[in-house]
């Protein structure tokens, strides 16, 4: 990860309703998507998927009450798609705001005839930069409605298991196909914590061979993303804990087992979180403790070589003033000035002596340990 050291935070824009704006406003983006819609039509035999051109016959093709329907749309360039679903099938206007506005927290809100819940789609993209998406539901008894803004999601799995049939998908009703939904997003985030621990371990091996500066840049790139991500967990355990407690008839006891499995999952997520958090913590510590030491271990070189060549300086400044005992062109004796500077083999012995003094030195602090 290290080669990545260099990428830009990602930051993802969130429209905001101006100050004061009427509730209920359905939002479309300048940059929104068109609506891209797949009806799914199944029962216990019957696997059908059909591509719509928009929701006006919707309820024609949902007549039949021997099927369950899955209504997927990706994209909201459509106002007269929100307005289908107000007019036709009674969705509040409330709702249709906190699907337009992707901004939302993981939640489930309860109606007379549907439950409308959030969930967040968490996708790291090339760049491992990690993109955080809106995922509503809109459950009623025999149709769920997903919304998201982009085409790109991770339910593939799911898509395989309504095709082959096999297991509880095809005859459990809709609530048990939110479930599966919602438990793959959940998944995902054991997949991308399971990516930045494997990092973080390379990371800690890095800091033991040869730490750099991208240690500690990898290791925050990955504590910034897990801090969104426990953003997400937690209001996504609520949610889960929500749906348990719930009275809906929308979502039986034998769904709520299901979802009392992905609640456990969720409530692992937070706990790898948490601790990958400290892992990460630990990792900067430790970088900048190494670091402190390399600091310290060339302080104490520097140090030992100031102090050896202190006293050699002192020597050499004071023989360097050149105050002769004798004035060479007078002969006019000096009083109280140098009477080494002319003497026999003076240059010699100096050298000599503070050649002793530092072999001295170094002698005195290996001793004391200086170079260990």
């Amino acid at each position: 990860m290290g080669k990545n050291t260099s990428r830009k935070k990602k930051r993802q824009h969130y429209a905001l309703p101006d100050a004061g704006s009427s509730p209920g406003m359905v939002y479309i983006d300048d940059q929104a998507l068109k609506p891209v819609i797949k009806l799914y039509r199944y029962h216990a035999e019957s696997y059908e998927v059909q591509e719509l051109n928009g929701l006006d016959k919707l309820k024609s093709l949902i007549a039949d009450p021997n099927f369950t329907y899955w209504v997927e749309i990706k994209g909201f360039d459509s106002m007269a798609m929100f307005e289908v679903l107000h007019n036709d099938f009674g969705i509040n206007k409330l709702v249709l705001e906190d699907i337009t506005r992707t901004y939302q927290r993981p939640k489930v809100d309860e109606y007379e005839n549907y439950v409308f819940a959030v969930s967040r789609m968490l996708r790291l993209d090339e760049q491992k930069n990690m993109d955080n998406d809106q995922f509503s539901f809109l459950l009623t008894e025999k149709v769920l409605f997903t919304f998201q803004e982009r085409y790109e999601d991770c339910l593939a799995p799911v898509r395989a298991r309504l095709k082959g049939g096999k297991g509880n998908i095809r005859v459990a009703g809709t609530s048990y196909l939110m479930y599966a939904l919602m438990d793959i997003i959940i998944d995902k985030y054991f997949e991308i914590l399971g990516g930045w621990g494997d990092e973080l371990d390379a990371i800690e091996d890095r800091l033991f061979d040869k730490p750099d500066r991208s240690v500690m840049f990898d290791t925050q790139v990955i504590k910034r993303n897990l801090i969104n991500i426990r953003r997400v967990a937690w209001p996504e355990r609520d949610k889960l804990n929500d749906i348990l407690r719930t009275d809906s008839p929308l979502i039986p006891d034998q769904t709520k087992l299901f979802i009392k499995d992905a609640y456990d999952h969720c409530i692992q997520i937070i706990d790898l979180v948490e601790s990958l958090k400290e892992i990460s913590a630990s990792n900067i510590d430790m970088y900048l403790s190494i670091i402190s030491n390399r600091m310290n271990e060339i302080m104490k070189v520097l140090t030992i070589i100031s102090s050896i060549f202190i006293p050699l300086t002192f020597i050499a400044g004071i023989y360097g003033m050149n105050f002769a005992a004798e004035d060479p062109v007078t002969g006019k004796v000096m009083p109280q000035n140098m009477p080494e500077l002319y003497q026999p083999h003076g240059y010699l012995y100096t050298m000599i002596i503070m050649g002793i003094i530092a072999v001295a030195q170094i002698i005195y602090f290996w001793r004391k340990g200086w170079f260990k």
